[in-house]
């Protein structure tokens, strides 16, 4: 049995990867669908998640308490999780359950009822998840800096919706969103572990052969605006956010993208983190980010300080950015670039990471990247890129600003992104 992964296509279009770890005991395996917050109406925000939910909530078969009980009684574990731009669905079990995984999975993708009891509670979970995510800072201002990044397109709405928007789903509406959504040639079985590929694909013929192909739909192109969102509350510390366009996954500059945030603010050893918090010591939390979609992308810094700080914040983060386009230390693209292939490396020994990756590159590259062209493109990355990116990234910048907390000292979004203009 090869140690490779292998990719088979079934007949209806349903793709299959699998990645054989002889060494486990144990295998991951789940359906990735591409199909999340992006692909919403106005009408319908919040389904794909509330869906996500609902799949585990009884189907003709199962009961909710039994879909718990069967994975719990081989000490398996199941769970799922909505994006921007897909939905996940995945079981970790032993190696002698993988069938029962896999008819789990086909379960509840194809056969849930979504019974209007269950559902009412469920929307009242989501309601209070809702609430949550509202008293959290941290993730509360990435909401906004969405929102005001992609202004009125899907892709900048919150994942969870709202509790009018989620309120308002029926059964009737799951079933024609599951429908449209759930179809062949936009799903993905992945698995890894102590897995055979040819008896997976054998059981994914027979649980998912009768699924129907995709049909077109409607997914307008994103576009990053930028803009301007504040609001002052009593917290102990005030959150920032500062972000610009990045790059799409399949940008010849992703690779590029990951060294130059790890060397922005990547870790201990990053310009930011030194700059920012060991040397001036304005701030506890400090950190850059890459976010990345099929059709654009997001590169920002995130931090956290006292109301009295915040001011001097974003001109030193506007500093390390721009001096990063006008010199890169060839030891600061390999210390970055060797923590971006450990990352990598290190993720692979895991069932779980292996079969999430093999699944994203299928939906968003339409191929599996293997281990040795990964480095390679790694690799590859060089002071001379960085620079290069930096100043890319820097042309003419739409800047998004996010800000919660005491942030009466904040600069004007106006102020901030002209100081992007002074060398």
């Amino acid at each position: 049995m090869t140690l490779v992964p292998r990719v088979t296509t079934l007949p209806n279009g349903l793709r299959m990867a699998s990645a054989y770890m002889p060494h486990l005991e144990s295998a991951a395996i789940g359906v990735w669908v591409n199909s999340g917050a992006r692909h919403e109406t106005p009408q319908m925000h919040g389904i794909s998640h509330l869906l996500e939910h609902m799949a585990f909530k009884g189907t003709k078969r199962r009961s909710a308490l039994q879909i718990a009980e069967e994975i719990e009684a081989v000490g398996g574990h199941v769970n799922a999780y909505t994006s921007r731009e897909n939905t996940a669905y995945y079981v970790r079990v032993l190696k002698n359950d993988v069938p029962l995984a896999l008819d789990m999975l086909a379960d509840i993708l194809q056969e849930s009822i979504f019974d209007p009891a269950e559902l009412e509670r469920e929307q009242d979970v989501i309601v209070q998840e809702i609430g949550q995510a509202l008293d959290t800072p941290d993730d509360l201002v990435f909401d906004r800096l969405q929102e005001i990044a992609y202004p009125n397109q899907a892709i900048g709405r919150s994942i969870l919706g709202t509790p009018d928007s989620v309120g308002a789903i029926t059964p009737v509406i799951l079933r024609g969103h599951m429908a449209r959504n759930y179809r062949a040639q936009d799903m993905v079985i992945s698995a890894a572990g102590n897995v055979d590929h040819d008896q997976l694909v054998q059981m994914a013929q027979e649980k998912f052969g009768n699924l129907a192909q995709a049909i077109p739909r409607d997914k307008p192109p994103a576009r990053f605006e930028g803009g301007d969102a504040r609001e002052a509350k009593e917290l102990e510390q005030a959150h920032l956010v500062l972000a610009l366009e990045g790059v799409t996954y399949d940008d010849p500059d992703y690779f590029t993208s990951q060294v130059f945030t790890s060397i922005l603010g990547g870790g201990m050893s990053s310009r930011l983190f030194q700059e920012v918090r060991e040397k001036r010591g304005l701030c506890y939390s400090i950190y850059a980010f890459s976010s990345s979609y099929a059709d654009t992308g997001m590169i920002g810094v995130y931090a956290g300080a006292g109301g009295n700080r915040i001011s001097e914040l974003a001109p030193v983060i506007i500093h390390e950015l721009q001096d990063l386009a006008g010199s890169v230390k060839p030891e600061e693209v390999a210390r970055a670039s060797a923590q971006f292939k450990a990352g990598l490396l290190m993720g692979l020994e895991s069932s779980s990471a292996r079969c999430e990756q093999m699944a994203h590159h299928l939906l968003l590259r339409g191929r599996l990247l293997g281990t040795e062209e990964l480095v390679e493109k790694i690799d590859s990355v060089d002071a001379a890129a960085v620079k290069y990116f930096a100043q890319r990234l820097l042309n003419k910048p739409k800047l998004a600003v996010s800000a919660l907390g005491p942030i009466s000292q904040l600069e004007t979004q106006a102020k901030i992104a002209a100081r992007f203009g002074s060398q």
